[in-house]
């Protein structure tokens, strides 16, 4: 008898043993947490169970897998996909991390056409978040007009002290040896071409136009910064105007940097209209009413910032590294004497900011432009030279303020993920109809906050302050940050999750 109870009982266990079995083989569960979905729409408590980097089941029955987060009282929602941040460093990566942002494109300035592979290469296996880059308008005009070779923003202290990157007029064999060099990155599998416009007077309308031209060839999307901008409100509208007639008339993708500034409910509003009418165009805003850039931008000039448009150095331009504004003799002799230092420049009411989340539309993106000197990865970020807070605390502040001013959280989140992934989906870009989105078979790439909770600590005062209210990011489903904590003890144990992003 006790036999038979032995054997029974050893029956029992096993099949208990097989059924935990096959409910456990997730790598990761996300338990009880607030899944927002932005493709879809959907608000729910429900557990979710990643297996092979891929979101495997969503449900409200019981999940198991080797690691569990109690995601109670949390949101549960895509990982961040920021199109414009100029860190390319894994310090800069780590930044982002912290920010809850999954994919990091420097899209504004890109990487030369001719370097393309390299930069890939540079971080493949090596990144703690998804990667990507454009070919860069400017570095392949200051290889042609300076002679210059810099791979990305960490090198543009080599190309913007030089003469003619932003002046000057090609030739036509010039002109033809700029395209050749972004025909290059674009044949490499950069994603599309970005244009920092604004800072090069020397484009003529026709090179923008051979520019996007090139872009629509491949189907790809030109990421510009707008001719004049900052500027007033015809500067704005009519360089909008330029990019997007541009866009219709070659059906190709173009999205329009950092969009708000003076006139935006104009650009906006373009920017509706063409996508109303079947374009693939869109716009991106940062949650700050100030920017930042090397001092040696061209619209700092006094006859266009203070005669033109009746700005004021005092007021406007602040030096995060003295925390001091700057006069305008601070201003002329700095721009000679250190041209790419980073200067803060406060150009839009504050007030304004609240109304730029949640535009249908429109992405957020951070225009994060921190120290770009290297450092290890481990350094402490507060200890970090002062830089704008948007490096650290962007999709934070965009929660936070959505928090308390009573915004549809989705329409946010919408803006940080989803929006992105639309229209690169639909110019063809196949990793970005993985992502995005929480959806069985996406990719892993997840966020987990407290939305009580989630705030931004940097300051313009204290800008690399990292943001809080982070339970966990996954990147390609590995979990890569726990309680605010980025997981460094990964790096240097095998490959890490960050993928390219690269057509």
């Amino acid at each position: 008898m006790n036999n038979h109870f032995a054997t029974l009982l050893f029956i029992i266990s096993a099949f208990h043993c097989s059924a935990l079995a096959a409910q456990s083989d997730f790598d990761v569960v996300i338990a009880n947490g607030r899944i927002m979905d932005p493709s879809t729409g959907t608000d729910r408590i429900a557990n979710l169970g990643v297996r092979d980097g891929r979101i495997a089941a969503i449900s409200t029955e019981v999940l198991v897998g080797t690691k569990t987060i109690d995601a109670t009282g949390k949101v549960v929602a895509p990982g961040f996909i920021d199109t414009h941040f100029h860190g390319t460093l894994p310090i800069h990566y780590r930044m982002a991390l912290r920010m809850g942002v999954t994919t990091a494109m420097d899209l504004e300035f890109g990487a030369s056409g001719n370097r393309i592979d390299e930069w890939y290469a540079q971080r493949e296996g090596s990144s703690l978040i998804n990667f990507g880059t454009s070919v860069s308008h400017e570095l392949a005009r200051a290889s042609v007009l300076d002679g210059v070779d810099a791979i990305d923003t960490s090198e543009a202290y080599k190309s913007r002290p030089q003469p003619n990157w932003s002046r000057a007029v090609p030739t036509a064999q010039q002109h033809e040896a700029l395209l050749a060099i972004a025909r290059q990155g674009l044949n490499a599998g950069a994603i599309g071409i970005g244009s920092t416009l604004g800072y090069m007077p020397g484009v003529s309308a026709d090179e923008l136009f051979a520019v996007q031209s090139l872009s629509a060839e491949f189907g790809r999307q030109i990421s510009v910064h707008l001719r004049h901008t900052p500027g007033n409100d015809t500067d704005e509208i009519t360089g909008a105007q330029e990019v997007l007639a541009n866009a219709a008339a070659l059906g190709a993708p173009a999205m329009i940097n950092h969009f708000n500034n003076r006139g935006w409910r104009t650009v906006y509003q373009l920017i509706r209209g063409m996508q109303n009418n079947g374009h693939n165009v869109w716009g991106e805003i940062y949650p700050y009413h100030a920017g930042a850039t090397t001092i040696n931008a061209v619209f700092f000039e006094p006859r266009n910032w203070v005669d033109r448009l009746g700005n004021r150095y005092e007021n406007t331009l602040l030096d995060p590294s003295t925390n001091e504004f700057l006069t305008q003799a601070n201003y002329l002799q700095l721009r000679e004497s250190d041209p790419t230092r980073v200067v803060i420049v406060f150009k839009s009411p504050e007030e304004e900011v609240v109304e730029w989340l949640g535009l249908e539309g429109i992405s957020i993106a951070s225009d994060g432009l921190p120290d770009l000197q290297p450092v290890p990865i481990d350094t402490d970020l507060a200890s970090l030279p002062n830089a704008h807070p948007r490096a650290t605390g962007t999709y934070a502040k965009a929660l936070r303020m959505a928090r308390e001013n009573n915004l549809s959280l989705m329409a946010v989140l919408k803006q940080t993920s989803y929006t992105t992934a639309q229209h690169f989906e639909a110019a063809g870009l196949s990793v970005m109809a993985e992502r995005g989105r929480l959806t069985e078979g996406a990719v892993a790439d997840i966020v987990v906050f407290d939305p009580e909770r989630v705030t931004d600590n940097s300051t313009f005062r204290k800008g690399t302050l990292p943001a809080s209210g982070f339970a966990a990011v996954l990147v390609s489903g590995e979990l890569m940050l726990e309680n605010d904590r980025v997981l460094l003890e990964k790096v240097g144990k095998g490959p890490l999750p960050g993928q390219a992003v690269r057509y």
